[in-house]
């Protein structure tokens, strides 16, 4: 089983709201998937990222393969986490 790191788009119409989430990668995009691991909402501004960052660790270590898109994600989610003054 090959599991990937993808979107699953939630919302209304012309109102997305997506859904990172762990799936199969024979599975639907908005189908069945294993475990639901963060947000994304490009309808604010700046667009909001959100990531259970523990359980995305485990995804990527047990070899599970992000979208381009959520490579795009957790790499501008961990510059502005970066970025962030520590308080």
């Amino acid at each position: 089983m090959a599991v990937v790191l993808r979107l699953a788009r939630a919302g209304a119409k012309k109102k997305p709201y997506y859904h990172v989430v762990a799936t199969d990668s024979r599975n639907p995009r908005d189908g069945k998937f294993i475990e639901a691991v963060g947000a994304y909402d490009p309808n604010l501004n700046p667009p909001k990222v959100e990531f259970n960052e523990e359980r995305l660790n485990y995804w990527l270590k047990t070899g599970a393969t992000p979208s381009e898109t959520v490579a795009d994600l957790i790499k501008v989610n961990a510059k502005a986490v970066k970025s962030t003054p520590a308080a």
